[in-house]
Formats: C-alpha cells, sequence, structure tokens
C-alpha cells in the first residue's frame, strides 16, 4: 500500500515537471516568436527609412505628397472667409482690387480667370456690403470704372488675415519645436514654388 502511494507520488511529481517542462518550452517559444517580430518590424522600419530617404529627392514624390496637403489648408483658411459672410472668390477679388487699385473690371476678370458677366456678379456683391466701390475715371477714359476698396473693405481684410492667422497659429503650437522648425524651414523654398508659378 505504502508502495503504491510512493508510486503514485512519484507520477505526481512526473506529471508536474512534464506540465513545468511544456510550459517553459511554450514560454521559450512565444519569446522568440515575439523577438522574430520585433526585428521584423526594425527590419520594414529601416527599410521604410531608407525607401523614404530615397523618394526624398524625387519631385514627383514629393509633390504627390504636398498636394492633399496644401489643398486641405487651403480649404480650412478658406472657410474663415466663409464664416464672415463672403465666398472664397470675393476674398480673393477684394485682395486683387486692394494691390492693384485702380483696377478696372476687365483686368480683374482677367487676373482671376473668369467671364465679365460673373465678375460683375461678384463686384455687386462685394459693392452692395460696402467692401468696394466704383469709380468713373476722372482722366483719360471717362468710360471707364475703377474698383477701388473702400475703408470698410481694408478692415474687413485685415480681419480675415488676422483670423487666418490665428487658425494655423493654433496649429502649429500643438506641434513639437523641431516639428515647427522644419515648417519653417520650408517657408522660402515654398515661396520660390509660389513666385515661378505667376
Amino acid at each position: 500500500m505504502v508502495e503504491e502511494f510512493h508510486s503514485l507520488d512519484a507520477e505526481r511529481v512526473e506529471e508536474v515537471k512534464e506540465v513545468k517542462e511544456v510550459k517553459e518550452m511554450e514560454e521559450m517559444e512565444g519569446i522568440k516568436k515575439k523577438r522574430e517580430e520585433t526585428e521584423k518590424l526594425v527590419e520594414a522600419e529601416k527599410t521604410a527609412e531608407a525607401l523614404e530617404a530615397e523618394e526624398l529627392g524625387d519631385a514627383l514624390v514629393i509633390a504627390n505628397r504636398l498636394r492633399p496637403i496644401l489643398l486641405r489648408l487651403n480649404r480650412f483658411l478658406r472657410n474663415e472667409a466663409h464664416d464672415m459672410g463672403v465666398t472664397n472668390i470675393q476674398a480673393s477679388l477684394l485682395g486683387n482690387i486692394a494691390r492693384s487699385e485702380p483696377l478696372g473690371l476687365g483686368e480683374l476678370a482677367t487676373l482671376e480667370h473668369i467671364s465679365a458677366p460673373t465678375m460683375v456678379k461678384h463686384v455687386d456683391k462685394l459693392e452692395a456690403a460696402g467692401l468696394v466701390e466704383r469709380i468713373r475715371n476722372s482722366e483719360g477714359d471717362r468710360r471707364r470704372v475703377e474698383l477701388r476698396v473702400t475703408e470698410a473693405g481694408k478692415a474687413f481684410m485685415l480681419d480675415l488675415r488676422a483670423r487666418r492667422t490665428a487658425w494655423l497659429a493654433s496649429r502649429l503650437e500643438m506641434l513639437e519645436p523641431k516639428e515647427r522648425a522644419a515648417i519653417a524651414a520650408a517657408i522660402e523654398p515654398l515661396q520660390q514654388i509660389a513666385r515661378r508659378g505667376e
């Protein structure tokens, strides 16, 4: 009876050992698997970094990444004008008149690449809002009607510029200093692109 008890006890010890060994093996396999997965991730990151470094010199790749970002930012900034009761086209017209006044309707239509009838409709709305005024040329061709930005129009433009700047500044504040520095470094090259496109 005692021998049978010892025999059963020895069997249980062996079973416990076997279970422990299986668990240890499973743990070792799990650790090995995790290590392999980590190594694969590190390798993938290195490959991605190498590809990115290669692609950074490719103008087409940069343009493809930059284009949707600029379009999205432009859309957000345009919304500031809409919130003030003016369409994006009307805000653009106001800016062009301010930069080039006195400006005729035909010249403005050419600058904006839109038809004269469409231009008249937009200018009518700006005039009704008190942002621009039509002035008949006192010198030369008296038939020529020139456009000027009113004092209210100038105040509107300052307010719009301030709102757009505040919106952009609030987003830049969310970035790390190094990220803001990277954007600041890109301003001059982007200005060069903008100037060449004029």
